[in-house]
């Protein structure tokens, strides 16, 4: 069964450096185990952090405008298209993790026969994987209106100041009847020592459910684009044990 986690959050929080510390250590905690990184941000910027300009997207083979690698096999059903398609848009990282991006999506109120068709083959294609990682739009209704599979952890990334906190409350009031009861919570990012104590109180005055914080890393400045903070990847290892996900450590 495949293990979906879900990283959420108001644009420049570090939804992105957080999927991708993500990754690191699942993949050091499961080197056998399959990844699927799933770029759900408008941003796109996941695949960039790669050293990948991926222009091929779940949009393109929506709005018809996907530029294939090969000829498209003859006599094939719609759903079997979309299905072949998906394979024709993913992009191997390494012998175990692939990524896939979305950009714009359909909303579900569209009845056109396409939005079911592509959830379906996108339900069937995440499956192969032992885990999918969603960079998440904001909330889980943009991730939603993609593709409806659960979700078994949401976190919601947040600044350390009462606005960021404020809004994470919002996200995660948004997101709450998509999680359906699995594990949601909030993750401060970009924290100070000394701004911890006050922070607990606001999350406390929000009745956020905190998982953990992530120290600031200055080095982030000069790794804008590739995304890689050793600093995040610790803090995360840290507090992985707190997530309702497979816990076993490498051998």
């Amino acid at each position: 069964m495949t293990v979906s986690i879900a990283v959420t959050g108001k644009s420049g929080s570090g939804k992105t450096t957080i999927t991708k510390a993500l990754w690191h250590v699942i993949r050091k905690k499961h080197p056998e185990k399959t990844v699927l990184l799933f770029d759900n941000d408008l941003t796109t910027e996941l695949g960039h952090s790669f050293g990948k300009d991926i222009r091929q997207t779940i949009y393109g083979i929506r709005s018809g405008k996907h530029e294939y690698k090969t000829g498209i096999p003859e006599n094939m059903t719609k759903q079997e298209y979309i299905d072949w398609a998906l394979e024709d848009i993913v992009e191997p990282l390494d012998d175990y993790t692939d990524i896939i991006v979305s950009w714009l999506i359909g909303s579900k109120d569209c009845r056109c026969p396409i939005t079911k068709q592509i959830n379906d083959a996108l339900v069937k294609f995440i499956s192969r994987y032992d885990y999918v990682i969603f960079d998440c739009e904001f909330d889980l209704k943009y991730l939603y209106q993609l593709v409806d599979i659960p979700i078994d952890v949401t976190l919601v990334i947040a600044r350390p100041n009462e606005a960021s906190i404020h809004l994470a409350k919002r996200i995660e009031e948004y997101s709450a009847k998509y999680a359906a009861g699995a594990q949601l919570g909030v993750i401060l990012n970009k924290v100070n020592k000394q701004e911890i104590e006050p922070l607990m109180e606001l999350l406390n005055k929000y009745d956020l459910t905190t998982l953990g914080t992530i120290p600031k890393d200055d080095t982030l400045k000069q790794n804008r684009i590739s995304k890689e903070s050793e600093i995040v990847q610790e803090a995360l290892e840290q507090l992985y044990f707190r997530l309702n996900i497979p816990q076993q450590e490498e051998a």
